[in-house]
């Protein structure tokens, strides 16, 4: 493959091989890693989680097999198993080159449903051995995930699998694309006035997915005698011979022989084979109000667009992001484990499935939550253009998993009832940060809108990476500020192709510079500044010069900092830039938990902030976190909590939380407080009269001392993810990174800047 271009994912990204391997292998290699959900400072933690003190579940386990599920981590665990027969659209690679995949998967059942998850890869294309090597793990999860197995072998490992073992298993090559696209057709067939016994259908690809689609639509409602299935070879027909049992399951009597005879008249066309396999002649041929799921990968068996050409009156899906519904498995996968396992289902059996696809269509139909309707860069209600949801609606864990658990306790499959679904939503809910879903659609709302970033650093090989994947993301174009050749030189080291398609902007040569010295000497001259100065500035400051041009409007935000302090770095940029007109610029850091967030400030920028200053800190805080999804819970923090012990720097504090009391803005806060009493809820308990409903989410500090050092100890020692810090407050958009970041960290800045979250 050519170093420019390796890979084309579902979102039409576009990346180079040396991006996509400096991805997995950076920071440490691979995508996971295992975390000890118990103390393990101690001996005695260690004789608890081990010898001898783990003698004792063990005798409980023992005596009750259920057991397991409240002294191990089976019940939250799935093992996503493949042999790597039929990787992505790659074909058979072996086990071993399966395993990025498979980790991959991992990650998403722990990003959308916090499923814990292995992945395992077996070297063996024998299915019995396989059925074997699986049954035989039976004791160590709760859920077995199957993946990437080539046709027709799956279909007998999987059947023999949830014979033999009493857990779910699930192949979701099959499954996860049946349910969300039976979800579409469901929404589909109900715009168009379709019933699903009435309809007549053409499936096009016979392989593990196309067939499984065809499977929970017959059992959904469609007819068999009103389904045709074609392969390589044409329509599968009774008495055509060389036709495998899965295949000839799906044979009816028909004189049709080709796609393009069975297309005629069809009401819907369900595609999972190769593109271009549909002309727009077929098209032109099927039923009023053609129903069109062209969803092979990565290009469509025919595209929206040439559809829409022909037959304006169409409702169309395809696999790929960047065309409206999108038939996307992790609509379903990680849910309907989540639900499956919440009740201890013994199976995945057909009906929890369709009630899956159920619960996804009806979720469609409601009224679209604003941050979605954001990421999409439109306000997409149910219709045509609209019949799935989004992958990252934050509804779908509360109602694809509630569904699946209802439909494995009314089937008799589920050994753990839920009595309370409403509290069981609660729990679901509770289960993920909305940080992580919202900063997800802040990242599609900024693809829905690109903007133009300055990076200021170009010439640094961090800035750089991440300044390049702003682009490939389909973000907006980076703004590169250096030396021509050297940032030309890196661009090529970084294995892009055409580096001269990167707007870079040189000082030394910029056709901006006039205008800058005319800008910034209109600005500076009463400030001691000469004209030479100012042009000196602009000539051999990076950050003078970045700034200028977001002056001067040749970007919409910008990043800079790693190769500078934040003050250094803030004094550059304050030359150029003004805080917003009546607002008072500070810094956040976030800090990311696996369900919850805390926002610190002001962490950056004011050393020593009045009793104003705090409470506008406060109230800006506040809004930053309720953007990012969470009902702010402000505590002003101090040595001391409501007065003990007594200290000379509490009144600023008190006078802070006084203009709150005056202004009422909106939100909890309470302070003067130590960070137990505002964090611990045991020790808050102690303060009944506390105005805190529960530990708090924002926590502004007395001053940058205390602040800054909070932040860098969490950061360095706690393990969290951090964000920031977050520069709040200035006319345009800019946020200076910290030194240590890593192109990750540049690039999720970058975006926020985009987006004027901190704005």
């Amino acid at each position: 493959m050519s170093e420019e271009l390796s890979q084309q994912n579902e979102s039409n990204v576009r990346f180079t091989e040396r991006e996509a391997l400096f991805y997995h292998s950076t920071i440490r290699p691979g995508k996971i890693e295992i975390i000890a959900s118990k103390p393990m400072a101690t001996q005695r933690d260690l004789s608890l989680a081990y010898s001898p003190g783990v003698a004792v579940p063990v005798q409980a386990i023992a005596d009750d097999p259920a057991a397991a599920y409240d002294y191990t981590a089976r019940g939250n665990l799935v093992a996503v198993i493949s042999n790597g027969t039929a990787i992505l659209g790659m074909g058979n690679l072996g086990a071993l080159a399966s395993k990025p995949v498979m980790e991959g998967k991992a990650v998403l059942f722990k990003r959308f449903a916090d499923v814990d998850s292995i992945d395992i890869e077996l070297a063996t294309e024998d299915p019995e051995k396989f059925i074997e090597a699986v049954a035989l793990m039976e004791p160590s999860f709760g859920g077995i995930n199957l993946e990437d197995i080539k046709a027709p072998e799956c279909f007998v490992i999987e059947q023999a699998l949830r014979e033999r073992m009493k857990i779910p298993v699930m192949h979701d090559d099959q499954h996860g694309t049946a349910i969300i696209a039976a979800a579409g057709l469901v929404n589909a067939c109900f715009l168009t006035g379709r019933d699903f016994k009435d309809v007549k259908m053409v499936v096009n690809g016979a392989g593990a997915s196309a067939l499984a689609c065809t499977a929970l639509i017959k059992s959904m409602g469609v007819r068999h005698e009103n389904v045709t299935v074609c392969d390589t070879k044409g329509v599968i027909y009774v008495g055509r011979e060389g036709v495998d049992q899965f295949k000839s399951a799906h044979a009816i009597h028909t004189d049709k022989r080709t796609l393009k005879e069975a297309l005629v008249g069809a009401d819907i066309f369900l595609g999972l084979s190769a593109a271009g396999a549909v002309t727009q002649d077929m098209v032109k041929d099927m039923a009023a109000q053609p129903i069109i799921f062209a969803m092979a990968n990565p290009d469509p068996e025919i595209t929206p667009p040439d559809v829409k050409a022909v037959r304006p009156d169409a409702i169309v899906a395809t696999g790929r992001s960047d065309y409206p519904n999108q038939v996307n498995n992790v609509l379903g996968f990680p849910f309907i484990f989540r639900g499956a396992l919440d009740v201890r289902a013994t199976a995945i059996n057909e009906e929890m499935k369709i009630a899956a696809a159920y619960a996804i269509a009806e979720l469609a139909r409601e009224q679209v939550p604003d941050e979605v309707a954001a990421a999409y860069g439109k306000n997409h209600q149910f219709g045509p253009e609209y019949i799935i949801p989004a992958p990252f609606d934050p509804r779908l864990m509360e109602v694809v998993s509630s569904a699946v658990a209802k439909a494995a306790m009314d089937t008799g499959v589920a050994q753990k009832p839920i009595a309370d679904f409403d509290a069981y939503r609660t729990s679901l809910k509770a289960r993920l940060n909305p940080t992580t879903s919202v900063l997800t659609q802040v990242y599609e709302t900024v693809k829905a809108n690109p903007k133009r970033v300055i990076f200021a650093e170009a010439e640094n090989e961090i800035v750089l990476r991440a300044a390049i994947q702003y682009r490939d993301y389909g973000y907006g174009e980076p703004v590169l500020v250096g030396r021509t050749d050297a940032v030309r030189e890196k661009l090529v080291e970084l294995g892009v192709g055409n580096p001269d398609s990167y707007q870079i902007e040189n000082s030394a040569v910029s056709e901006h510079v006039p205008a800058m010295v005319d800008m910034l000497y209109t600005r500076l001259q009463r400030r001691g500044f000469l004209e030479r100065d100012v042009r000196r500035m602009v000539n051999q400051d990076r950050n003078v010069f970045a700034s200028a041009l977001l002056k001067l409007g040749v970007g919409d935000a910008m990043v800079t900092g790693i190769t500078r302090t934040f003050g250094q770095t803030m004094r550059e940029v304050r030359q150029v830039l003004d805080p917003q007109e009546g607002r008072l610029p500070f810094g956040i850091h976030l800090m990311i938990g696996k369900n919850y967030t805390v926002f610190l400030a002001d962490t950056t920028v004011n050393e020593r902030p009045s009793s104003a200053d705090l409470a506008v800190i406060a109230k800006e805080t506040a809004a930053v976190a309720r953007r990012l999804g969470h009902e702010p819970r402000v505590a002003f923090l101090s040595y001391s909590t409501f007065g003990n012990p007594p200290g000379r720097w509490l009144e600023g504090i008190r006078e802070a939380v006084a203009i709150l009391d005056a202004e009422n803005p909106g939100f909890e806060y309470e302070g003067e407080m130590a960070p137990d009493a505002a964090l611990n809820p045991t020790v808050m308990k102690n303060y009944p009269f506390s105005r805190l409903s529960a530990p708090a989410n924002v926590l502004v500090m007395p001053g940058l001392q205390s602040a800054n050092i909070s932040a860098k100890l969490l950061r360095e020692l706690a393990g969290n993810a951090t964000i920031g810090p977050m520069l709040i407050g200035m006319e345009k958009p800019v946020q200076i990174i910290p030194m240590t970041a890593i192109a990750p960290d540049v690039l999720t800045l970058a975006v926020l800047a985009a987006a004027g979250i901190a704005g």
